[in-house]
């Protein structure tokens, strides 16, 4: 028995370790954090200088934001790497909670040094603090699965928490006041969490506290994870070690598809100054050609590899590698949201409610505001009651952050109040998805255990349909728009209803997609599976900047609507492939459902 562990069960709040609700209330400012500067960013580029914006084509804006959310992504690798073999995990969430507040700080101020800078330090920060967190919560629950679902559920509210508040309130504040205040108050609660942490960290004992390997070199952590043969019980046991000539493919793909993703934007940006690919062949641009030339060989990696495994291990590899395939283009579409959507939102949508329609809206966002912010706070008292004779500092920063928090909330709802009109922030729909994925995740989780559950490339199946419906919505409700229109009063009920299905559809591919990929492959390639996970999720995000790059050339020469129907398009066509891929993958999973 382990009694580091056990100690941790000793003080409870809601069923679980007090423990659990230092890292709920770390998480929710990180993402609050998070979110509510990501909801502003595309806005602040593209808002005219009279408006105190950069001023930018859309389509620049949309190229860096894909980068800086792509890196986001790919940086959880190293920061995963750094927490296991050099600093330790409970180290790596304070440097990356650190580099984060920093990080926020820069774009506070708003010059392009620093807006430059500030989105390197939140990367890295978010590299270092991203993956750490769940491993944490990970090693508390060993030994206690019974109770793990519960606590990453728990978890996970603390997440949607904070992206929900810090849209809404960091959103507002950017759009409203200042693009500062927005971008700074992100930061001040990034800071808080930062500290509630630092000095609550002796709850978790010995947890995370040391790194569990040292002096090993990088690449081969990375791979390690499939070379190791401490595995027994194994269904594939086969060993199929990287050799050095597939090191080198792996190094040049990464390469080329980082100089790729860094050289989208500041190509440019730049108007073609800097150029990491200055030349064409056969009509195609220097970038173009660089990464295909990445996918490429990563392509002829997967054939090299996958026939050395034993059958079933290489089926079920096939079945991730398709999985990995649907899941770039269902977040190529899905995080249209803080881009193209959001966009759309300011630029197309009447956002102005007048008479009842107004008055209703403030009572509705009064609502939406003030009920999850009097839950957490409850949640918050129960923490209180459990550890401020041993954690005080941490305690009393946590209790700060919640009076400025409620003075912010209610200072906002009440000068909403005193308009006689009502005027919804552009980024005001990104809070949406957090409010349905609290209301839904129930029904959702209670659907996957029941006898209904589909098979899981069914799930990505109804899950691109879904999106595929959102788009198809949104399409319809673009479709008076002619070509060329810069603004528009399309109805507030078609991103409504746009954000209602997305949530559906990832509420289907989402907390499902890491599960599978645990299940189809053995324990000894875990790790180096979900680096290609959340490389396929990189990708997505980037792809995600790429398409709304798009949006602005065909909604010049053929109307908004036309850049929705082809995304609806692209998501019907993988749904339908999904779904007529039933009986192939089910044979390729050999018993996983």
């Amino acid at each position: 028995m382990n009694t580091d562990i056990e100690n941790l069960f000793k003080d409870k709040v809601l069923g679980h370790p007090a423990g659990l609700f230092v890292l709920f209330f770390t998480e929710m400012w990180e993402r609050f954090s998070y979110y509510g500067m990501r909801a502003l960013l595309v806005l602040f580029f593209t808002a005219s200088l009279l408006d105190d914006g950069w001023g930018w084509p859309k389509e620049w804006a949309f190229a860096i934001f894909g980068t800086y959310t792509s890196l986001v992504y790919l940086s959880t690798m190293v920061g995963g790497y750094f927490a296991d073999n050099v600093i330790g995990i409970r180290k790596a969430v304070v440097v990356g909670a650190l580099l984060m507040t920093l990080g926020h700080a820069c774009m506070a101020v708003e010059t392009s040094f620093f807006i430059y800078m500030g989105l390197g330090l939140l990367v890295i920060g978010s590299g270092f603090f991203k993956p750490n967190m769940t491993s944490i919560i990970s090693e508390m629950y060993e030994g206690k699965s019974e109770k793990k679902d519960g606590a990453y559920t728990i978890f996970y509210m603390g997440v949607n928490a904070g992206a929900f508040l810090g849209i809404l309130l960091c959103g507002y504040l950017g759009e409203k006041i200042g693009w500062s205040w927005g971008f700074g108050v992100a930061g001040i609660f990034m800071l808080f969490g930062l500290l509630q942490f630092r000095f609550a960290q002796g709850i978790f004992g010995e947890i995370g506290k040391e790194p569990k390997n040292k002096n090993e070199d990088v690449l081969d952590v990375v791979l390690s994870s499939e070379d190791s043969v401490n595995d027994i019980n194994e269904i594939d046991s086969k060993r199929n070690p990287f050799t050095g000539f597939q090191k080198v493919l792996i190094i040049i793909s990464s390469i080329l598809g980082l100089l790729w993703i860094f050289n989208d934007p500041i190509s440019k940006i730049s108007e073609g100054e800097y150029n990491v690919f200055p030349f064409e062949l056969a009509g195609y641009s220097g970038s173009t050609i660089a990464i295909v030339i990445a996918f490429l060989i990563f392509i002829l990696l997967l054939i090299i590899r996958i026939p050395k495994y034993t059958p079933v291990l290489r089926d079920r590899m096939l079945a991730v590698i398709f999985f990995a395939f649907v899941t770039i283009f269902f977040w190529a579409i899905f995080e249209q949201s803080p881009s193209s959507l959001t966009v759309f939102a300011r630029d197309y949508t009447d956002r102005v409610l007048v008479g009842s329609a107004g008055i209703i809206f403030k009572i509705v966002n009064s609502l939406m505001t003030l009920i999850p912010l009097g839950i957490i706070t409850w949640v918050l008292y129960l923490l209180f009651q459990k550890t401020f004779a041993k954690y005080k500092w941490s305690n009393i920063f946590l209790a700060l952050s919640f009076i400025i928090i409620w003075i912010i909330a209610i200072g906002m709802l009440a000068k909403e109040f005193e308009k006689n009109t009502a005027e919804i922030p552009a980024s005001w729909f990104s809070v949406l998805n957090s409010l349905y994925i609290i209301t839904l995740a129930p029904l959702f989780s209670k659907w996957w255990e029941s006898k209904y559950n589909p098979n899981a490339n069914m799930k990505w199946a109804i899950g691109m349909a879904l999106l595929g419906l959102g788009m198809a919505v949104i399409a319809i409700g673009a479709g008076g728009i002619e070509p060329g229109a810069k603004t528009a009063s399309v109805s507030i009920i078609w991103l409504i209803l746009v954000y209602l299905f997305h949530t559906m559809g990832e509420l289907c591919v989402s907390p499902v997609a890491l599960s599978y990929v645990s299940k189809l492959v053995p324990a000894r390639m875990i790790a180096f599976m979900f680096g290609i996970w959340y490389l396929a999720v990189a990708i997505g995000m980037k792809l995600a900047g790429v398409f709304a790059e798009s949006s602005e050339a065909i909604a010049n020469e053929k109307g908004i609507s036309s850049f929705f129907w082809i995304l609806t398009a692209v998501s019907l066509a993988l749904a339908v492939l999904s779904a007529a891929l039933y009986p192939v993958i089910k044979k390729l999973m050999h018993g996983v459902r």
